[in-house]
């Protein structure tokens, strides 16, 4: 798959965030769809680390979005210092790289991908789901495990896709937290690029199985798991 726009590397965190903030131009929050039946193929994306932090391994599995079905898997290891540290609000630049490695070795090029991180749900709008569909110019949703940023209610515990709002501080919707499954902690989910809010929703609704994380980044979190063990961490 051709990567459409160039990753840029910031020397710093303030260099960071200028390029986050110039990016955050470019985010589309409209369908690419009129109906999620127009979806073929769905993309999950999601990276594990060594124990010692030293390798990252990334994971892109494409499913096909009626029968989720696994298409294609394609698995990467990067190793050596990290060209940028860990810090909260700045994931895109640690794995974005490596994950973006994956996606240029795909066959079949997604109709939409899912990254296991923020969208917009971000202090400055731009999480990983965003900064890597703007990069790569496809519809993409942030589908986050823990909470960033913003204001929510906890949705009804007892009922598998039950809802509330993410909000900022001053009211503005950013995503939406959903319980993915009874009686477990919920998901969040927010716009990546190109896509619309409830047309999020919906996607991360039907790629639900029994579990609590959609199907795409659960299967591509299995697999990048398999790096690290087989690789003895």
């Amino acid at each position: 798959m051709i990567i459409k726009n160039k990753f840029e590397m910031p020397n710093d965190v303030r260099d960071a965030k200028i390029i986050q903030q110039n990016l955050s131009t470019k985010i589309i929050l409209k369908n690419d769809f009129e109906d999620i039946s127009q979806i073929k193929t769905v993309a999950g994306c999601d990276v594990s680390y060594s124990k010692d932090e030293k390798k990252i391994y990334g994971a892109v599995v494409v499913l096909d979005f009626a029968t989720l079905k696994i298409l294609e898997t394609v698995k990467i290891k990067y190793g050596g210092k990290f060209a940028f540290p860990y810090i909260p609000g700045y994931l895109s630049f640690r794995e974005g790289p490596v994950l973006l490695e994956a996606i240029k070795k795909l066959k079949t090029e997604p109709d939409l991908f899912l990254f296991d991180g923020q969208g917009i749900a971000h202090p400055r709008g731009i999480g990983i789901a965003s900064h890597l569909g703007v990069i790569l110019d496809k519809p993409s949703i942030g589908c986050a495990k823990s909470h960033l940023y913003g204001n929510y209610e906890e949705p009804p515990p007892a009922l598998k896709g039950a809802y509330t709002f993410l909000k900022d501080n001053a009211g503005t919707l950013m995503g939406i937290v959903m319980r993915s499954k009874k009686y477990t902690k919920p998901i969040f989910i927010s716009q990546g690029h190109r896509i619309g809010l409830t047309t999020a929703a919906d996607i991360i609704f039907k790629c639900l199985t029994k579990y609590r994380i959609p199907e795409p980044l659960r299967l591509a979190h299995i697999e990048a798991n398999k790096q690290v063990a087989d690789k003895g961490g």
